[in-house]
């Protein structure tokens, strides 16, 4: 995860630096050597993995909606990345349907933002813009989705993603391989791990119900998804961040991160997992009229494997395990060396 040294002194600014996987990624950077700069809105709880680490003491950090232009550019301009990673969204499916234009304006209106103020400065040549494993058009297939399938979505995130996706291939054709920057984009699956209170996501849900003592509820227990653990796939945007400052021209397209094919686990399956690793619980399957959510999907990572030489490294047994291991644990002191722990453990590529 230190990428021997290739982060050490580089000016780095994260977007979506508050939320879950920003938070973990700010550490990451900044264990790595990194002078980190997060532009954000605010953390949505107090104890959500930004706040319990007290990133706020250890980087550089600004509130402001992604949708603020002005705003952006002139936190931007002022630190002058020489590498970005845009994280910043609106990341739920379900509360889609209640806000579309709000998805919308966010996932695109805010990449298109981001994009705009890489191309104003020119000491940021390198970027990563994390779009998600739902901008396929899903068809319900057993296998996984390469990165050459077509885009698509049901649900105004999922499409709000797609559109994100055209949007970075447009300035990508039209302005950065003719600037000589490299912009790449990173399609990664359900993502677990500590620090992560998000409404409507599968383990804090489960662990809002343990720790009350109540009865876990699953929508769609049988439901399919490329469950992996937070490091996953920030091993791989940082790996493709430094492939890019490398060699734009070879490394500037999509890229999926997401677990081995043998690792697609259920819902049920997940949360059996989660509530053994915690000592008890119980669950239950409930009926209803729900809006759709894909029943089965699967990323293809051979291009990721092959090319950028980036494999996972836990299995889905041991996502689970560590990350509820958080839960327990890391609250109970310095959060912040708590998942620093976390990321030596990953390092030793023990599954």
């Amino acid at each position: 995860m230190n990428f021997n040294g290739f982060y050490k002194d580089k000016k780095v600014l994260v977007t979506g630096h508050t939320g879950f996987k920003g938070s973990w990624l700010s550490i990451c950077l900044l264990r790595a050597g990194a002078k980190v700069c997060g532009y954000a809105l605010p953390p949505r709880t107090e104890q959500d993995n930004f706040v319990v680490s007290k990133l706020t003491k250890r980087m550089e950090h600004h509130e402001g909606d992604i949708r603020d232009q002005a705003q952006f550019l002139s936190v931007f301009s002022a630190f002058k990345p020489e590498i970005v990673f845009h994280l910043a969204a609106q990341p739920l499916v379900r509360c889609s349907y209640e806000h579309p234009a709000e998805t919308f304006s966010t996932n695109v209106i805010g990449t298109v933002n981001v994009m705009d103020a890489i191309r104003a400065v020119p000491d940021c040549r390198t970027a990563v813009m994390v779009t998600s494993d739902k901008c396929y058009e899903n068809q319900e297939w057993t296998w996984g989705y390469r990165e050459t399938d077509r885009l698509g979505g049901h649900d105004p995130y999922s499409a709000s993603k797609a559109a994100a996706e055209i949007a970075v291939s447009a300035y990508r054709r039209s302005f950065f391989r003719p600037e000589g920057k490299g912009i790449a984009t990173a399609r990664a699956g359900n993502v677990i791990g500590g620090g992560d209170w998000c409404p409507d996501r599968l383990i804090p849900d489960c662990i809002r119900a343990l720790e009350r003592g109540e009865t876990i509820t699953l929508r769609n227990p049988a439901s399919t998804r490329p469950w992996q653990h937070v490091l996953e796939p920030l091993s791989g945007y940082l790996k493709l961040a430094a492939a890019l400052h490398a060699n734009a021209k070879e490394f500037d397209d999509a890229w999926n991160f997401g677990p081995d094919p043998a690792q697609v686990f259920t819902v049920q399956q997940v949360v059996e997992l989660a509530v053994k690793k915690w000592g008890g619980g119980r669950c239950e399957s409930i009926g209803g009229n729900f809006h759709h959510e894909a029943g089965l999907l699967a990323l293809d990572i051979s291009k990721a494997r092959l090319k950028l030489g980036w494999s996972p490294v836990w299995n889905t047994p041991r996502a689970v395990e560590e990350t509820v291991r958080w839960y327990h644990d890391a609250r109970q002191g310095d959060a912040f060396d708590f998942c620093v722990r976390q990321i030596e453990d990953y390092e030793k590529g023990e599954k």
